[in-house]
């Protein structure tokens, strides 16, 4: 089906779209362009969309804005937010009624037309995604980057050709519930994150295999060899499986031995390059580039995937240097929303920072973090939502009593940062790692990494 077919199968029915946000308002406005009724639903008020909401009335689509804007969604076809989750009572009924939910991405997949690599897991998405990209475009092939990257690609379906390769970055709340078929879906790994947004972990995990589940042998689906998830995922899936793995030699897929990455081939390997040829620091990062080089197999060569991990710098929030002043190095590692990824951090840094800590609660333990931070740290700054829990945790792991690492807690954001500045001396690292979102004090994770930096770019 192309872009133009499903639109007419939808022009004469009543739509809602649910979110006027980034990915949302390109489809809402493309949608009215073609003639179609549109009701865009919102949680925000009129006086808060301002101009946005202004100019959306201007083109012809109709608002539902405000507290009740979820109530009696009565229409033909629903375009749910990724952050409305498919079991929302609101959806529940309005699906029982005879309403088609969908999203932007999902009819993506339906009318693309080229081929697809889409990547999913607990950490190290935005990277892993990134560096297929970067791979891609080295090797000559024209690529469209998006998902939940940040940028939405269903607009530009009509300028797409069958050579292209999209590439994807897809959320549990994407992926929940939705029909997708990517020809190569990738598992970085999963660890518990988003308990706040899913029913129960379970359901989380589910939410991920629907990546594979519409994958047939001629796809392929890259896992993760040391995640134990991935027997189940290999066990229920019907795509052509390669595996990338730190600890072990596999059959399909890449590894690491003896500090050199190594192609596998139905057994046969091959030297790719040595692990610490790689620019951008930690074993996380070996990782997100083995899961990269076995998506790319058979698309991209060892010398370009060579040449793109020499000199690759990383992607923005995820231990990025923002400056070195009076001998303090400030690092931003904003993308740091979950325990797991914050320890992945720790264990990137030659030595032990002075860590920023805390945010949103997203109702994930910090047991293991309270670990590392006894371990892994030379002090502990928490702030946010989550500041008692995680110096809870630190108090009550079993390398507290004799780790002696000064813990602060500090309410405001800027007044934190400012004390690990004050903190700090020559040789030292200040490091941004909150594990936890953002959505107590920032709109998101790169709005908080952004004026992390605005205030390191400050200091005197």
């Amino acid at each position: 089906m192309t872009l133009q077919e499903y639109i007419d199968s939808i022009r004469e029915k009543s739509i809602c779209v649910i979110g006027i946000g980034v990915s949302n308002i390109p489809l809402i406005e493309m949608l009215l362009a073609q003639g179609c009724r549109v009701t865009a639903c919102d949680k925000h008020t009129p006086e808060e969309m301002g101009p946005v909401a202004e100019n959306l009335l201007a083109k012809g689509a109709e608002l539902k804005l405000g507290p009740d804007y979820l109530e009696d969604l009565h229409f033909d076809v629903i375009f749910r937010t990724p952050g409305l989750m498919p079991f929302d009572e609101h959806l529940e009924r309005a699906k029982a009624e005879g309403a088609v939910i969908t999203s932007e991405m999902e009819v993506f997949f339906r009318v693309c037309p080229c081929r697809v690599i889409a990547v999913t897991g607990s950490d190290g998405k935005t990277t892993t995604t990134t560096i297929i990209s970067e791979l891609l475009k080295e090797a000559g092939y024209t690529v469209h980057l998006g998902g939940n990257i940040g940028h939405p690609l269903l607009c530009e379906v009509p300028d797409m050709h069958r050579e292209d390769i999209a590439v994807l970055e897809l959320s549990s709340f994407q992926l929940h519930s939705m029909a997708c078929k990517p020809a190569v879906s990738v598992i970085t790994n999963i660890s518990p994150n988003h308990l706040d947004k899913h029913k129960d972990f379970e359901d989380y995990v589910d939410a991920k295999k629907s990546i594979y589940k519409l994958q047939d042998a001629s796809d392929s689906l890259v896992l993760n060899r040391e995640d134990p998830h991935t027997a189940e995922f290999e066990a229920e899936a019907h795509a052509t499986k390669r595996y990338f793995s730190l600890e072990q030699p596999v059959e399909n897929g890449v590894f690491l031995a003896g500090g050199s990455l190594y192609r596998a081939v139905e057994g046969n390997h091959t030297a790719i390059m040595k692990a610490d040829s790689i620019r951008i620091p930690g074993i996380h990062n070996v990782s997100n580039y083995m899961a990269a080089f076995a998506a790319t197999q058979g698309l991209v060569s060892d010398e370009v995937c060579r040449r793109v991990a020499e000199t690759f710098p990383g992607v923005e929030h995820r231990l990025e240097t923002v400056r070195v002043l009076r001998g303090v190095t400030y690092i931003n590692d904003s993308i740091g929303t979950s325990p797991t990824r914050t320890i992945a951090g720790l264990h990137a840094l030659k030595k032990k920072p002075i860590i920023l800590v805390g945010g949103y609660d997203k109702h994930i333990p910090f047991d293991s973090l309270g670990e590392a931070l006894c371990t892994f740290t030379k002090a502990v700054i928490a702030t946010g939502a989550t500041a008692d829990k995680i110096l809870e945790a630190m108090r009550s792991a079993d390398a507290f009593p004799s780790c002696h690492v000064p813990i602060r807690k500090i309410d405001d954001f800027d007044s934190a940062v400012s004390a690990a500045a004050e903190m700090a001396g020559e040789g030292d690292i200040v490091l941004l790692s909150p594990a936890c979102a953002a959505f107590d004090a920032f709109a998101n994770f790169a709005e908080r990494g952004r004026h992390f930096k605005k205030l390191v770019m400050e200091l005197q």
